[in-house]
C-alpha cells in the first residue's frame, strides 16, 4: 500500500518513510510509527509521521502485517 491515505496508517504500523533530506536521492528508512503528524485524510506526497527512532518523513509504503 502507498501512504498518501491517512486511514491505511495507525501508530505501531510498520512503513517506509522518505525523510526530508532524502527526498532528491528517494532513499527509504524502515520503522514502525509513533506517531501521525498530517491532520488531513490525504496528501499527495505521503502522510508525516514519526518512528519510533525519531525519523520524521512522508509514508512511502506500508507493510501489510
Amino acid at each position: 500500500m502507498n501512504g498518501t491515505k491517512r486511514n491505511s496508517i495507525a501508530v505501531g504500523s510498520h512503513v517506509e518513510i522518505v525523510e526530508k533530506h532524502h527526498q532528491r536521492t528517494g532513499e527509504l528508512t524502515d520503522g514502525y510509527v509513533e506517531r501521525i503528524l498530517t491532520k488531513s485524510s490525504t496528501h499527495p506526497h505521503g502522510i508525516k509521521v514519526r518512528l519510533e527512532t525519531g525519523e520524521v518523513g512522508r509514508v512511502k509504503r506500508v507493510y501489510d502485517e
